[in-house]
């Protein structure tokens, strides 16, 4: 779990210092959330969020047991001028256009690695590398109480694929602290991705029994997340959080999957943050 924690850290301060502009909580309507800015780009009104969570996750991608892991919370960011729906599904992001309706910018997200150290199912298989993914997302708003969100990511490091997240979340405000969210997930990618984590070739299949597979690209997944978000004070924030995904097409296909794994996959989480809001 150190390694893990240690591998999340590096990437919460790479994007804190990227200037990431993900909350991982909401702003009730009757929190001040308007951003005065001076002379220069960074003038104004800032919030830094510091946290942790903790969730329990399959050992792989694919795998039947599963892990609890650990991991900190850094979010920086400007005040934005309305609330703001976040899922804690939604990976580091710099936005550069908000219109209000439509957001788009920079994402990106940490990969961190895998070996046969995570699970005896792995072993014969090569190790993937450490490394990030990183590309754009767009997001809109439909109506007030929906968000529509699509991420596209390449690979660097651990893959040489390209990944696609499309996600779509219903809100509603049970209270003035209190927010309920959830909706459907998919995941694309191409064939680079699915070999590194799904494919088997004929020297993995001698040395780990599983039989050879070489994946195309496609759908990887299709699954449905939720969480509740409560709104403990002016500063702390506390979320819980559930999302299930089932195996698609060349990840479900896999030999991996088929005789050592499972198609069905789930992460359930808890996190608590505490907000610091300053002036530049």
């Amino acid at each position: 779990m150190s390694i893990r924690l240690i591998g999340a850290l590096s990437s919460a301060l790479f994007f804190a210092g990227s200037t990431a502009v993900l909350a991982d909580e909401y702003y009730p309507d009757n929190q001040p959330t308007s951003s005065t800015r001076g002379d220069h780009w960074w003038s104004g009104d800032w919030y830094l969020t510091l946290g942790a969570k903790g969730f329990v996750a399959p050992r792989y991608e694919g795998a039947t047991e599963y892990l609890l892991r650990a991991a900190p919370v850094i979010s920086l960011g400007r005040a934005g001028r309305s609330v703001r729906f976040s899922s804690l599904n939604d990976n580091a992001s710099i936005g550069f256009v908000d219109t209000g309706v439509f957001r788009a910018g920079l994402t990106g997200k940490l990969i961190t690695g895998r070996d046969d150290g995570d699970s005896d199912d792995l072993k014969g298989l090569n190790d993937v590398d450490w490394g990030f993914e990183l590309g754009g997302f767009a997001e809109f708003y439909p109506t007030d109480n929906i968000r529509g969100r699509v991420e596209v990511r390449r690979g660097i490091g651990a893959h040489d694929g390209v990944v696609a997240d499309v996600s779509v979340d219903a809100f509603k405000d049970l209270t003035e602290t209190v927010r309920v969210s959830a909706g459907p997930r998919a995941t694309f990618a191409t064939e680079e991705y699915f070999q590194e984590y799904y494919g088997v070739n004929a020297t993995e299949s001698a040395a780990s029994g599983l039989k050879q597979y070489s994946p195309g690209g496609g759908l990887k997944s299709l699954g449905i997340g939720g969480q509740i978000t409560w709104q403990t004070t002016d500063k702390v924030t506390t979320s819980a959080y559930a999302e299930y995904n089932r195996l698609m097409g060349p990840a479900a296909d896999s030999s991996l999957v088929k005789e050592r794994g499972s198609a069905n996959q789930a992460t359930f989480g808890l996190q608590a943050t505490y907000r610091f809001d300053f002036s530049l």
